[in-house]
């Protein structure tokens, strides 16, 4: 029986921390995870299944109301899928790569997010933000390492030399809450952002759009449509998503000047739908909101010992899906950095650069989410002129659709300038840079087909493309924890160690994504960026820069 995540509740229950002596210190916990949400529930499963105890607190004790967030992206689906629960959410989501862009009634173009095949996830599912809150819930009750705790709310909080003392309140009274590391993940309008007197800087957009989640039945493409000033809205801007259980996502934008709770009122609302789909579609409102664009983000996302993430610390306008998607790789930057510190195996300062990574990764946000904003709303008669003859050029000529700008889509961030990367000695031919996100490919390995990603885990890796496996073997001498990989190309007998995985190439195309030849090697931090690259594994190149992709390279030691 399906489960209705609108309708699902979580039960308070008192946690030991309310039980020790008034005057006894409360136990220290590693990491204490703030705010229920997508990204939180992220950051704590990560955490949990890491082997890393995690407190995940929540003021509330129910998902959110809505669609809200509902593009997610394939980078965004890989990391589900190392967390567990990528499955159910691309079985229940809409699978979508097309997307079209109209000028009034005409098709202008249609472009292709993910032009080529053989790849583990489709560009983007269409899927309600409380089905992705259930299914991460869900998967968090499985482990028993992560304590969600619901209707306890922050509101107070300390820090000292070695840990963050929290004040927190139940419906059994008040209690206080220790941790080494803190991660607030608790939303734009942040409580411990506003505890911490901490703000965030930027800038917001004169224009309002309203959403409408409309139940009905259409024959609509599933395709993400976008109208510049269409017959049923003119002068103005609609976008179209479709959504599962026959609901459809419509974004209508309405101007400045309008009044944001009228324009929630269904007899506002229903005419302009009506408008869009014609006298004889029958349908219903299950949802409706008013957003204003805002793109600001904190100046730092690290103070201390409480690191922020998602929307408490950065915040785009919708166009591009680039919040949920960002605060979601924000989690997946900072679990495995988190555990390495608790853990005694990497210095304090690698969290440093979660907060400089994410925060050149905010910033590239904030220019996608400002240029499409600017381009969908111009600002000025020059603007429109502009942006109107870019339109009217894009169906014929190409160069002009790459002005147009409906919304740059969510795209993993290649961190270029992150001191964790070792820069490259030898030539490459392909974007796999190091900073970049590793390419997906489908691969067999032990009698069954399978993909690159899904088989990397949460571990840094050392992946050799060839047939030998004997400097794989001289590696983890040096590198002991490291996952070992060999690449065969499709119909090798290569005999290894049973510490070192074989994945067969059974298409080509991880050589061809990587532009590997036999003997070329990466290094995988855990969240799946690659470290370095080499055309010949040298174990000494690889023990330096494993300890520069956690800041220990001074404290590596000459063999």
């Amino acid at each position: 029986m399906a489960i209705d995540f609108q309708a699902l509740t979580f039960e308070y229950r008192r946690s030991s921390d309310q039980d020790g002596l008034q005057d006894a210190p409360s136990p220290l916990h590693p990491v204490v995870v703030i705010g229920a949400g997508p990204v939180g529930l992220a950051a704590a499963i990560d955490l949990a299944q890491q082997g890393t105890p995690v407190v995940l607190l929540d003021d509330d004790h129910t998902l959110s109301s809505g669609s809200r967030a509902i593009c997610f992206a394939k980078r965004t689906l890989e990391i589900f899928d190392r967390l567990g629960c990528g499955e159910p959410m691309v079985a229940k989501g809409v699978s979508w790569n097309v997307g079209k862009v109209f000028l009034r009634n005409e098709l202008l173009y249609a472009f292709d997010l993910l032009p080529e095949a053989d790849h583990a996830r489709p560009a983007f599912i269409n899927l309600q933000q409380y089905y992705v809150e259930g299914y991460l819930a869900e998967r968090a009750r499985e482990l028993p390492l992560l304590d969600a705790r619901w209707h306890n709310k922050v509101t107070g909080i300390t820090q000292s030399d070695d840990c963050v003392l929290l004040q927190i309140e139940t419906p059994d009274g008040p209690y206080t809450l220790r941790a080494r590391y803190v991660v607030a993940a608790d939303g734009a309008r942040s409580p411990v952002r506003a505890l911490m007197h901490l703000d965030t800087h930027g800038r917001t957009f004169k224009d309002r759009f309203l959403i409408a989640d409309v139940r009905m039945k259409a024959d609509f493409p599933t395709e993400r449509w976008f109208w510049f000033d269409p017959p049923f809205h003119p002068n103005q801007s609609v976008l179209l998503h479709r959504q599962p259980d026959n609901v459809w996502r419509i974004d209508f934008q309405l101007g400045w000047d309008a009044d944001p709770v009228a324009e929630k009122a269904p007899e506002r609302v229903i005419p302009r739908v009506r408008a869009l789909l014609g006298p004889d579609v029958e349908f219903e409102l299950e949802w409706v909101s008013v957003y204003t664009f805002r793109c600001q983000r904190m100046d730092k996302f690290r103070h201390g010992r409480v690191l922020f993430a998602g929307d408490s610390a950065h915040g785009v306008s919708p166009f591009g899906a680039r919040g949920a998607n960002s605060g979601v790789q924000d989690a997946d930057n900072l679990g495995w950095k988190l555990k390495l510190v608790i853990d005694g195996d990497a210095p304090d300062a690698l969290l440093d650069t979660y907060a400089s990574e994410r925060e050149a990764a905010a910033d590239e946000n904030i220019r996608h989410s400002t240029r499409s904003t600017d381009f969908i709303t111009p600002k000025s008669d020059v603007s429109r002129v502009f942006r109107d003859a870019a339109l009217r050029l894009a169906k014929d000529c190409a160069f002009a659709r790459r002005i147009v700008n409906s919304g740059r889509l969510s795209t993993a961030s290649v961190l270029h300038d992150s001191p964790l990367n070792t820069p490259d000695c030898d030539t490459f031919n392909c974007a796999l840079v190091p900073g970049a996100v590793a390419a997906d490919a489908p691969v067999f390995f032990t009698g069954r087909n399978g993909w690159f990603l899904q088989r990397m885990g949460s571990s840094f890796a050392g992946v050799l493309f060839g047939e030998s496996a004997d400097a794989l073997a001289a590696l983890q001498d040096l590198c002991p924890h490291m996952k070992l990989v060999l690449i065969v190309p499709p119909g090798s007998d290569a005999k290894v160690r049973e510490d070192i995985e074989v994945l067969e190439d059974v298409k080509g195309l991880l050589a061809q994504r990587f532009d590997a030849h036999p003997g070329t090697f990466y290094l995988l931090r855990p969240d799946q960026h690659i470290a370095m690259r080499a055309r010949r594994l040298d174990p000494r190149a690889v023990r330096e820069a494993l300890a520069r992709a956690t800041c220990s390279l001074n404290e590596t030691q000459p063999a």
